[in-house]
């Protein structure tokens, strides 16, 4: 299983490779050629028909950014179907941090503010640290436990994203001690942390987060795919 975070940086790859191209047509075979995917494999996802695919890649039609999309959505859509071979191998080869750790990523190009988020999150905030115009431009979902066992101190903050003015929401958490350690001792900050799992904040989590200056969430949300797709649901539509 391949999570949303890693398709969208290896669709997001691919595009942009499609949009710098200085021929269309040749980069358009090309990735439908390292996905082993035939014209009418996309034909068939894209709902158009196989000459239409042909077209494109003999340069007969320019695609504009919604076909580009549609195009490269199917060559995952396929590779899903295969067992996404080519997408793991993809992220190996352009280096990007692929771990069971990171449940789910997203940049926002509008701010959220932590107000809406906290209620997204179904959660309220445990320290002293209150602020209703704080506006977050991305989350990072991680599975705490899999994150201490398997990341190394660099790799775990590779997992900021491309900001740090987003949400670090760590699942499966005991008493939220180790997270806010971890965030104490890391150069950079989040906006906001989120905890979900335990019944009760230790009370020196609550302490580094004061000290830190960043709010301390504890979200009540039923269970971690909930969690995602509540995030996922109210971030889809922001401009």
């Amino acid at each position: 299983m391949v999570n949303e975070y890693l398709k969208e940086l290896i669709a997001k790859r691919i595009a942009g490779d499609m949009v710098l191209s200085n021929n269309y047509g040749s980069s358009l075979r090309k990735w439908r050629e390292i996905f082993k995917s035939s014209q009418l494999d996309i034909a068939r996802i894209m709902g158009i028909s196989a000459s239409v695919i042909s077209d494109y890649e003999k340069n007969r039609r320019t695609p504009g950014a919604r076909f580009i999309k549609k195009y490269v959505d199917a060559l995952l859509t396929i590779d899903g179907e295969r067992g996404w071979i080519v997408t793991k191998e993809l992220a190996k080869n352009l280096n990007l941090l692929y771990s069971t750790a990171i449940l789910d990523v997203k940049e926002l190009n509008s701010p959220i503010r932590l107000d809406l988020l906290v209620n997204i999150v179904e959660g309220f905030i445990v320290n002293s640290y209150i602020s209703s115009t704080d506006e977050i431009y991305g989350y990072t979902v991680i599975d705490s436990l899999e994150a201490i066992e398997g990341l190394s101190g660099n790799e775990f903050w590779q997992i900021m994203g491309m900001n740090t003015r987003r949400a670090l929401v760590f699942t499966k958490v005991s008493t939220g001690r180790s997270p806010m350690i971890a965030v104490r001792v890391a150069p950079a900050k989040p906006a906001t942390i989120i905890l979900h799992g335990p019944k009760r904040v230790d009370p020196l989590a609550v302490k580094l987060a004061d000290r830190e200056g960043v709010p301390l969430i504890l979200s009540l949300t039923e269970d971690i795919n909930t969690l995602i797709s509540n995030l996922r649901n109210a971030t889809l539509n922001l401009p």
